[in-house]
């Protein structure tokens, strides 16, 4: 039995349709790239310490970030005043979880020891940063926390040993923190720093 050419054509034109709707869907489903947000750029690093300043970080970590690098450029380099830059600034970005795509997205990582950074890793991740939802399509709408104001209680010099190395000048930083909304995070800690090379990097936090 022949169809009538208008059942033919409409026949053919679902058919068309069903066939774009599909290839659409492939797109979608397997190039998830193409729906992501935008990936975070580097726009500044400071030269010979390994700090970087990524586009995504917020307004308030940008001017910590442009602080760092005119305490830094001085000669000689006021090593208190650096120590409690990099305090604030870490605190800032390890325990604000609102501005991270994901739990593997850890902050503060620029300024831990190179040979802390794995056990830092491991253990922020499970941890404080376990149950932090995807955001890569920016669709997330879980309540994170957001680091308000940051107050450096104290800066003394200890003596710590790493391994076999010893420092004699080694800083600890005692910082307490508030929230844009309390949620009951963590909100105070002891931070210490030892010597590598050039830069001071965080070996513990209590």
């Amino acid at each position: 039995m022949k169809l009538k050419k208008g059942v033919k054509r409409f026949l053919i034109i679902l058919l068309i349709l069903v066939v774009l709707a599909g290839g659409a869907f492939l797109v979608w489903k397997f190039y998830p790239k193409e729906r992501a947000q935008e990936a975070a750029t580097v726009v500044s690093e400071i030269p010979g310490y390994g700090y970087t300043l990524k586009s995504n970080k917020s307004a308030q970590y940008k001017e910590m970030f442009q602080e760092l690098t005119d305490i830094l450029s001085e000669s000689p380099v006021d090593e208190e005043a650096y120590v409690e830059q990099i305090s604030k600034m870490f605190i800032l970005d390890f325990y604000t979880l609102s501005d991270k795509v994901a739990n593997t997205d850890v902050g503060g990582v620029d300024f831990v020891h190179s040979a802390a950074k794995t056990n830092f890793l491991e253990k922020a991740e499970d941890t404080i940063y376990k149950y932090v939802e995807s955001d890569i399509y920016g669709e997330r709408d879980q309540k994170l926390p957001t680091v308000d104001e940051i107050t450096v209680s104290s800066i003394d010099t200890v003596t710590y040993e790493l391994s076999d190395n010893v420092d004699d000048n080694a800083y600890q930083v005692s910082l307490s923190w508030t929230y844009k909304e309390d949620m009951g995070y963590q909100n105070e800690a002891v931070l210490t720093f030892v010597h590598e090379g050039e830069k001071l990097s965080l070996v513990e936090m209590e």
